[in-house]
């Protein structure tokens, strides 16, 4: 969801950054680090989706509405990636930008769909109003999130290397960001760290400024955001992130 107001300083991810072939577009972000869907590479309503490649080894973060998964095949296969190597959906909260597509995702990859447990019941009983999906005049088929995390951190193994799960919630009660080491930087998934908040979505606006303190807390040296780009460089993702206190 695009807040229209947000200031927009992208560095990664705009039009004309892909890199294209027969098979596909991806914008690359490190070695290991792939933008593979979002607006201008799958379909007008999705959010970011990236992708984190390891030794033959993969996890996606979010699935977009679910319009333009066949391009978002197509991506992953341009950036040498089959189906069968994806083991995790990583899904950043349970709004019908980020999660429409991840039923066809799951199964076309097999993988194992992750959320906050918070989130993950309006996932699975298919809740329209708190997933948004009104708001994309659709509806949210109930979806089983195979592994719920609770409490404020977690890991998850992706070939030799470890990915982070921390729970930040305000956007939705269950928002969760994802860390990981690649190139020597961190890379910090914040999907939606520009909001919005709604009463219908279930945000809570304290919630939201704390979790945005401790976003900054983190230092990360690149953030890829769900509508906004990627953004590099210590001081422009805290940039970034300050102008929402």
């Amino acid at each position: 969801m695009v807040n229209r107001d947000a200031p927009k300083i992208l560095r990664f991810g705009e039009p004309g950054t892909e890199r294209k072939n027969v098979n596909g577009s991806f914008t690359p972000v490190t070695e290991e680090v792939f933008q593979v869907g979002g607006s201008t590479l799958t379909s007008p309503e999705d959010a970011a989706v990236y992708l984190i490649k390891q030794e033959g080894h993969g996890a996606l973060v979010d699935a977009g509405c679910g319009q333009g998964t066949e391009k978002l095949f197509k991506n992953l296969s341009a950036c040498g990636v089959p189906p069968k190597d994806i083991e995790y959906l990583l899904i950043t909260h349970c709004h019908y930008d980020h999660t429409g597509g991840a039923r066809e995702v799951k199964d076309r990859t097999g993988c194992r769909i992750v959320a906050h447990e918070l989130d993950a019941r309006f996932l699975e009983e298919g809740n329209d109003r708190v997933t948004a999906a009104k708001w994309y005049g659709a509806s949210m088929k109930p979806l089983y999130v195979d592994l719920k995390l609770t409490g404020k951190r977690s890991q998850i193994a992706l070939g030799t290397g470890i990915i982070q799960a921390l729970h930040v919630p305000g956007h939705s009660p269950g928002s969760l960001v994802y860390v990981t080491e690649s190139e020597g930087k961190r890379v910090l998934f914040g999907q939606d760290v520009h909001g919005p908040l709604d009463a219908s979505l279930l945000s809570n606006e304290k919630d939201y400024r704390e979790s945005l303190k401790f976003l900054l807390s983190l230092e990360a040296d690149i953030l890829c955001e769900g509508h906004y780009g990627v953004f590099s460089g210590k001081e422009e993702v805290a940039a970034f992130i300050e102008s929402f206190l």
